[in-house]
Parts: C-alpha cells; sequence; structure tokens
C-alpha cells in the first residue's frame, strides 16, 4: 500500500523517535552498574518512581492531560505494559546485581535478533537467513556464558544472573512484537503504567529483600538519569516507535545498541576491553543484521 505525504512524515517522525530509545538504552547498563549495590526491586521502585512523576510532568505541560476514563481494551494495554515493564527490569536489575554488566548487556541485546525471529513466525516463517542470524547472534553469547577457566564452575556464581539477561532480551523482544496490535490504545498508557510498576517494586522489594538502602547523591543522579532516560523516555519514543514507524530501520538502528553500550562500559570502566568481548558485540549485533539484510526480513514483516 502506498503511503501518503503525511503518512511518510508520521512515519519518519516516529522512526526517528524510536532510534532516540535505542541510543538512550545504551547508557542503561553504565547507569546501572553505577547503583548496582542498590536491591533490584527497590531500584525497579525509584527508576520508575521517577519516570512516572517525569512522565506526568510532560503531560501536564504538554497540555495532553490524563484521560479520566478508558475502555476495557485501554485497561488490558495498560496491563500489558505494566507486566512488559515491571518483568523486564526486574529482571535486567537482578542480573546486573549479580552477574558482571558486560556479559548481562551483551545478552539482553539479543532482542533485536529474537524481534527478527519472532516477527519472521508471524509473517513469512523461519528462513536460511534466520537461522544464521540466531546461530551468528548465540555464538556470540556463548563467548560470554561459557568459561574461559579450565574449571567448568568457572561462572557458577553468575549463572542465575546470565539465565535472567537472556529472559530479559525475550521479554523485550514479545514486547515489542505484540505491541503493533495496540495502536489504538491512548499514548499515555507507557507513562501511566510507570506508577504501577513503580507500586509493584516497592512491594516486591519490602517482601523479598532485607535490606533498603539510602542513596549516596551520585546514586541519586544516576536513578535520576535512569529514571528520565532509559527507563522513561526511551519507553515513550519506543512505544510510539513500534506502532507508527518503520520497523526494519528501527530494527537494523535497534544492532547498534550492544556494541555503542559496550564501548561505553569499557570507557567509564565497568568492563575490560578484550577480544572476546569485541567478538561476541560484533556476533550479537551482526547476526540481526543478517537476518534482516535481506528485502521484507525480519522486523518489516510484522504487521498491524
Amino acid at each position: 500500500m502506498r503511503l501518503t505525504g503525511r503518512s511518510v512524515q508520521l512515519q519518519t517522525r516516529a522512526t526517528v523517535l524510536g532510534a532516540v530509545a535505542v541510543v538512550l538504552w545504551s547508557s542503561l547498563a553504565s547507569l546501572t552498574a553505577m547503583v548496582k549495590d542498590i536491591p533490584p526491586f527497590e531500584l525497579v521502585a525509584t527508576t520508575f518512581g521517577v519516570a512516572f512523576l517525569s512522565g506526568l510532568t510532560w503531560l501536564l505541560i504538554s497540555g495532553r492531560g490524563i484521560p479520566a476514563r478508558r475502555d476495557a481494551r485501554s485497561l488490558s494495554y495498560l496491563v500489558f505494559v505494566t507486566v512488559a515493564l515491571f518483568g523486564y527490569h526486574a529482571l535486567y536489575f537482578t542480573a546486573i546485581a549479580v552477574a558482571p554488566v558486560a556479559q548481562v548487556s551483551l545478552i539482553s541485546y539479543l532482542w533485536p535478533l529474537l524481534i527478527v525471529l519472532f516477527s519472521a513466525i508471524e509473517g513469512r516463517g523461519i528462513r536460511l537467513r534466520h537461522v544464521a542470524g540466531a546461530m551468528l547472534g548465540f555464538t556470540g553469547t556463548a563467548l560470554v556464558i561459557l568459561p574461559h577457566e579450565a574449571s567448568p564452575r568457572a561462572y557458577s556464581p553468575h549463572s542465575s544472573g546470565l539465565l535472567a539477561a537472556l529472559v530479559c532480551a525475550l521479554v523485550w523482544a514479545g514486547y515489542s512484537v505484540l505491541n503493533r496490535r495496540f495502536q489504538s490504545a491512548p499514548r499515555d498508557t507507557v507513562v501511566i503504567a510507570c506508577g504501577p510498576v513503580a507500586l509493584l517494586g516497592w512491594a516486591v522489594h519490602l517482601a523479598v529483600e532485607r535490606h533498603t538502602i539510602v542513596p549516596s547523591l551520585s546514586q541519586w543522579s544516576a536513578i535520576a538519569a535512569l529514571g528520565i532516560g532509559p527507563v522513561g523516555l526511551a519507553f515513550v519514543a519506543w512505544d510510539y516507535g513500534t506502532k507508527y514507524g518503520n520497523l526494519g530501520t528501527l530494527g537494523t538502528v535497534a544492532y547498534a545498541a550492544p556494541i555503542l553500550s559496550t564501548l561505553l562500559l569499557v570507557i567509564l570502566g565497568y568492563a575490560t576491553g578484550t577480544l572476546s568481548l569485541l567478538a561476541a558485540c560484533c556476533l550479537v549485533a551482526g547476526g540481526a543484521w543478517l537476518a534482516t539484510k535481506s528485502r521484507g526480513a525480519g522486523v518489516q514483516e510484522i504487521r498491524g
């Protein structure tokens, strides 16, 4: 179907906003490393509390306001977004707390490749390029998961964190593909969902985590940056981008995220730049690129 000039303009704007989300997410691992000592669910609560307050401020300043009434479909979408955001970040922050940040970041960034695979299943089925891309991506993941020492238990202390990172990727890929089906849902839903996510974070924190840590000034700065950026604005931008933008272009941009994230970790001293880490980073990004390099492949096959 040929797009009108107005439709092209809308798609371009949405694609640019989606790309902004990818850039913001590149800082997620580094900012989380700054607050690694804070219990994961407390971190979910505080970062999403900041995201909720900053999001409400944006809605009021922009004059959009908050709809007082919502139908059943809107409420079901609110639940869907809340579960996805809470599940992803609870797993991600838990992974960062118990496993090396660079490994967690790379494994969680399998989600662009998984979007390709999930959307291919929904569209034209799995093809050779999808299989080849998946093999490259998971080979890269194996480089950071498998122990390099002689002992087979070398990575056993981190196994739960690495598994949580993998589930992160599955959760976010599933959310991104299914989100296309809710184009009629109110655009403020992602902002509103941050409130329930924060409340869930506090509830689970008080129930299962033994200590509450009062963040230092530098940690509060990182929490504020997380809440406004990769945990706040990024999800609003991604929601808009995946609904109205060019998913093929967004998928391509997303492949740069693990490289940008890893480079930032190395620059800030949270990871050591090794050949195996560089190889893993390139394999993860290259696998996703290979899966969509042909016309009509991968994320371009998602339909509303």
